[in-house]
């Protein structure tokens, strides 16, 4: 009996099953979809379309970094189970699905489900996989960077995936490339643990720097009372708490302001200019609280926490003989913003015998 693509469609939505296993069941079953279900059941082949509506937030994070270190892809694969993203299929699954990513530039998910891949469309070989490992699998997002000319790319994956990160920066010269690649290997592992959300101040939206101005003062506030109760030294409330807001007007009425506490404290004013610098540093600092929580290049270094990246990067400028600026990054948390289902075990088990 010839086999239709109607018949192929029906028995898919029936069954969730690949269209490759469909169209296989059904030469099988000589085109009898009652047969050819079964046939997937025996195979174990139709349960893709049961286990897709399943929260998938455990998995991993991968990187596919290439040679010469000018493209790095990274996606975010989910799973159910963490158990099921140990397994070595679930890894082979993940690391494919980022190689394939890589080598053929999807613009979005959906693009990436039309792709083919193993004879088959992308979308066809991930319920393949769901059937094979028997959990719900999902490819959440992905980005990839690729460098223009004096420019490299890096990664980084932490605690086994549970957080990637891609970053890349600028050069000068060509034979800073290699040092600056393993720079950025560093800054990697800064922006996994210290959690940036931006590069620069410059790119904050001012009504946001405003709404936050007055949530971490009443935040510092209420901690001072509690600091107060017990004796202990309050926090400084700042005036600010972005760069973004030290316009130079500000700027010249925050150096009038210590001259006058210079001139107060009786320092003689022909040293002042060794100690303005110092000061003015440490208001910028006490008032840009925003900027080292989500910049990356205004926060303190994790290896140094002396120095911002920014001096980090400044310093490495120096080191290596040419500029070196950071053009773009991208850090995954394996599962963030994803509302995990709180199952209730017992609850399941008798759902299932029942």
């Amino acid at each position: 009996m010839a086999i239709t693509a109607a018949m192929v469609k029906e028995l898919r939505e029936k069954t969730g099953a690949g269209m490759m296993d469909c169209k296989k069941a059904l030469v099988e079953s000589d085109g009898n979809i009652e047969g050819a279900i079964d046939w997937l059941k025996k195979k174990g082949l139709s349960s893709a379309g049961k286990k897709s509506d399943r929260i998938a937030a455990e998995g991993t994070v991968a990187i596919k970094l290439n040679d010469d270190l000018t493209k790095a892809t990274m996606a975010e694969i989910n799973a159910e189970t963490d158990f099921v993203a140990k397994n070595d299929q679930f890894q082979n699954f993940a690391k494919s699905t980022v190689a394939h990513i890589d080598a053929n530039n999807p613009a979005d998910i959906d693009a990436l489900n039309q792709t083919q891949i193993e004879n088959q469309s992308f979308d066809e070989y991930v319920k393949s996989n769901i059937s094979t490992i028997g959990e719900n699998l999902v490819v959440r997002r992905f980005e990839t960077i690729t460098a223009n000319d004096n420019e490299v790319v890096n990664g980084y994956i932490h605690m086994g995936g549970k957080i990637g990160v891609l970053v890349s920066a600028s050069f000068e010269n060509a034979d800073q490339k290699e040092k600056v690649a393993d720079f950025l290997k560093q800054l990697a592992m800064h922006i996994a643990a210290l959690k940036p959300q931006i590069l620069s101040y410059t790119e904050f939206d001012e009504d946001f720097v405003a709404k936050e101005t007055e949530g971490i003062s009443k935040s510092i506030e209420k901690e001072n009372e509690e600091l107060k109760r017990l004796g202990k030294p309050l926090k400084n409330v700042p005036d600010f708490i972005s760069k973004l807001q030290l316009t130079d007007e500000v700027m010249a009425k925050v150096e009038e302001k210590i001259k006058e506490e210079l001139k107060a404290e009786g320092k003689p004013e022909k040293i002042w200019d060794r100690i303005l610098p110092g000061k003015i540093e440490r208001y910028i600092a006490d008032n840009t609280l925003l900027d080292q929580e989500l910049c990356l290049l205004d926060q303190f270094y994790a290896l140094d926490d002396k120095k911002s990246v920014s001096q980090i990067v400044e310093e490495k400028s120096k080191e290596l003989g040419g500029k070196i600026e950071i053009t773009k990054f991208v850090r995954y948390e394996l599962g963030e913003g994803i509302e995990k289902k709180d199952d209730d075990f017992a609850a399941e088990v008798a759902a299932q015998l029942g």
